[in-house]
């Protein structure tokens, strides 16, 4: 299984100015080549006194582009073929010059007048000093430039001269990200996702939890593929140590409880919900202010009460998804199981795997069967994040039948 990306084969042209902000386009290039992209960079003078052309086309493998009066491709007209060829032309790091040639209609140098004589999918990523970003002709070149290309960023943060403010320039695999769910407009575009992912930790005493054996990786594999088919997905996640996939807003929780009031507090306007999360079944009546000792407490009679069912309180509340979709790791009779837990909390369906034996716990590898009231459909063994594809996209093909 491959995952699928809106770069696959399209002639990018990733224009480069001069900041410093430059190094970020390097790794932007190999993202984007990554993802299948052929990348074309086109840089100002300006910029070549921050990165080599060099740089560049050891990244790409195609020679950079820079002057407009290049005899031997004028001979053909090159600007104007380079314009034709280009299925999205990106400019990173835009500087606050020539976002302004840009906004303006100048065309100056070769990569303002590709801009202007191409007809594709145009974006920018700024960058610039915080002063100049807020600088009222600035604010008013980025308003021209709304509607005809997408603008991703600023960031901010503390900048390269010292000063603190927005005008960093995006993360390589941020713009990636935000073009790749823009551009794909995949099955998931303009859907709301949530997904719960993690163990929950249950407070014993100060240094004791009860919990599950879940890494996350699964319930964040979810939320990036979602992310990827174009939806908006927020991820309620217990306690783990994964990084946050890109595009995705997410809300950590520790407790059942907390996740509980965290998954009801974002439910109006879902149209799928996923709980991936391994929630502890059971919490302590009690939680003791001090550590239990083993000398003097009797540990064998902490009493326990059940946590909130999530799932089952998504599938019955008033403002239920469209879909909600549960998981059931068994250890044995996992098809069974799994039916029975799919009727006795109302849910659409439900991804069952095998976990007999603990193996599958903080693996990349997983196969799972996703089960319908009808009928079953076995996703092929992959990684996570291959499997979460598959199963994101025949989920996409059942909520376009309900919306």
């Amino acid at each position: 299984m491959t995952q699928t990306s809106w770069f696959q084969n399209k002639h990018i042209v990733l224009g480069v100015t001069g900041g410093i902000a430059c190094y970020k386009a390097c790794e932007l290039a190999r993202e984007l080549g990554r993802r299948g992209a052929i990348v074309q960079v086109v840089m100002t003078e300006a910029a070549t006194a921050f990165v080599s052309a060099l740089t560049f086309q050891a990244l790409t493998g195609r020679e950079v582009k820079i002057s407009m009066l290049d005899p031997k491709a004028e001979a053909g007209m090159g600007h104007i073929e380079l314009a034709r060829w280009a299925d999205l032309i990106l400019v990173a790091p835009c500087t606050a010059n020539t976002m302004a040639q840009l906004a303006q209609g100048k065309a100056p140098d070769l990569l303002t007048t590709l801009w202007t004589a191409a007809a594709c999918e145009k974006a920018i990523a700024p960058a610039m000093n915080q002063q100049m970003w807020k600088h009222p002709e600035t604010q008013a070149n980025l308003e021209r430039l709304h509607g005809k290309a997408q603008i991703i960023g600023p960031d901010s943060g503390v900048q390269a001269c010292g000063d603190v403010g927005s005008g960093r320039m995006s993360e390589a695999l941020d713009i990636a990200d935000t073009l790749e769910k823009t551009l794909h407009r995949g099955p998931l575009a303009g859907t709301h996702v949530v997904i719960t992912a993690g163990p929950t930790h249950e407070p014993i005493d100060p240094v004791r939890y009860l919990a599950n054996r879940s890494s996350g990786k699964m319930g964040f594999a979810l939320a990036e593929a979602a992310n990827r088919l174009g939806a908006t997905v927020t991820l309620i996640a217990g306690p783990v140590h994964l990084e946050t996939p890109a595009g995705v807003s997410r809300i950590d929780v520790e407790t059942a409880s907390d996740m509980h009031a965290s998954v009801h507090s974002v439910l109006d306007g879902v149209d799928l919900f996923i709980g991936a999360a391994a929630v502890c079944d059971m919490r302590p009546a009690a939680v003791s202010d001090q550590k239990l000792k083993k000398s003097k407490d009797d540990l064998s009679q902490i009493a326990l009460v059940e946590n909130p069912d999530i799932i089952q309180s998504v599938a019955t509340c008033s403002n239920r998804p469209t879909l909600v979709i549960g998981f059931a790791a068994e250890t044995e009779s996992v098809l069974e199981h799994a039916r029975q837990k799919l009727t006795a909390k109302s849910l659409d369906a439900i991804i069952a795997n095998c976990v007999s034996g603990g193996e599958i716990f903080g693996q990349d590898d997983t196969q799972v069967t996703v089960v319908y009231s009808d009928h079953d459909q076995t996703i092929a063994a992959g990684t996570k994040s291959e499997v979460s594809q598959e199963i994101l996209t025949t989920l996409s093909q059942l909520l376009s039948k309900r919306i």
